[in-house]
């Protein structure tokens, strides 16, 4: 089965996103939000969205763009590149998305939902458990959790053969890969439409043999994470500091605090606050100390690039 429409739940960083990613490649795309708020804060991401897409477009364009480094797998291949073409497909992306508060109308149609909610347990089962009451049999469900295991929720979808994880990294146009991670009640039917599901939207589907909670990408990244802020609430360093020993030392384009800002400080609170119970001689890193460091940057409003400001300053 085609999975044609689309409906992504929450209009985060990555949810915003994978509705756009969606748009462009020509799905009916729905973003489910819990209440004007999430609209006021969703809209603007989709705007900035709409900039970035065009801007990276032009760049392909230009002579500069023309690399490996530049260029942006999620938009078009190289060999077939037409930029006006490209910047049709963002307009239209940008006009057809739609923006959702009732649940049963954003999902009355579903091929498939991908859940893009923040990194908090009881709030995801609570989510699962209103969309089971709402969605057709024939809808697959995805989670784009980055560090819960799907078959924690897989009892509460009231369809655990067709749930799985469908789990994107951040800047999905240009880092174009997904990883595809299935549960033990997972059919093995779904999970390959999903696989090309994914390749639909232009992304690199990576499977995922075993569950495994972060998946390959932040079963990688998270510790560097950790240790960046471990480093900074001992008082060991400062985030600029910490941040060019990881690129100058590693070639890497972006140090863990530059990493932070652009996945976003609730979603790094959330992933830090999982381990705060964790007795101290067992824990590798000063969770309570990275917890009280992002909880002052949230509630002075520092929520990263998407805020224009997290540990650095945006224009």
């Amino acid at each position: 089965m085609k999975l044609n429409n689309v409906v992504v739940a929450g209009g985060g960083v990555l949810g915003s996103q994978i509705a756009f990613q969606a748009a462009y490649c020509g799905f009916n795309v729905t973003i489910w939000l819990r209440s004007e708020g999430s609209i006021g804060r969703t809209q603007p991401k989709l705007d900035k969205l709409k900039e970035d897409y065009i801007a990276s477009i032009k760049k392909m364009a230009s002579p500069e763009g023309k690399t490996k480094e530049n260029w942006c797998m999620g938009i078009a291949d190289f060999d077939s590149f037409n930029e006006e073409e490209c910047i049709k497909k963002v307009e239209n992306a940008y006009s057809n998305i739609k923006l959702e508060l009732d649940m049963s109308k954003a999902c009355k149609d579903a091929d498939i939902v991908i859940e893009s909610m923040a990194e908090n347990v009881e709030e995801k089962k609570n989510f699962y458990k209103k969309l089971a009451l709402v969605l057709p049999e024939k809808t697959i469900i995805v989670t784009n959790s980055s560090t819960l295991l799907p078959s924690k929720f897989a009892k509460d979808t009231g369809r655990p053969n067709k749930f799985l994880s469908l789990h994107f990294a951040n800047t999905i146009w240009k880092n174009n890969m997904t990883e595809v991670m299935s549960q033990s009640k997972t059919e093995k039917k779904y999970f390959d439409e999903v696989i090309e599901f994914a390749k639909e939207i232009r992304m690199i589907p990576l499977p995922v043999l075993k569950e495994k909670s972060g998946y390959l990408l932040n079963s990688m990244l998270v510790p560097l994470l950790f240790s960046g802020m471990d480093l900074y609430v001992n008082g060991i360093s400062d985030p600029e500091s910490i941040d060019k020993a990881w690129t100058l030392g590693t070639g890497s384009p972006k140090g863990p605090f530059q990493i932070l800002d652009t996945v976003g400080l609730k979603t790094a609170y959330n992933i830090v606050m999982m381990y705060v119970k964790i007795p101290s001689f067992l824990a590798p890193y000063n969770f309570k100390g990275m917890a009280k460091m992002l909880k002052q940057y949230i509630d002075e409003g520092k929520l990263g690039k998407s805020s224009g400001e997290g540990f650095y300053k945006y224009k």
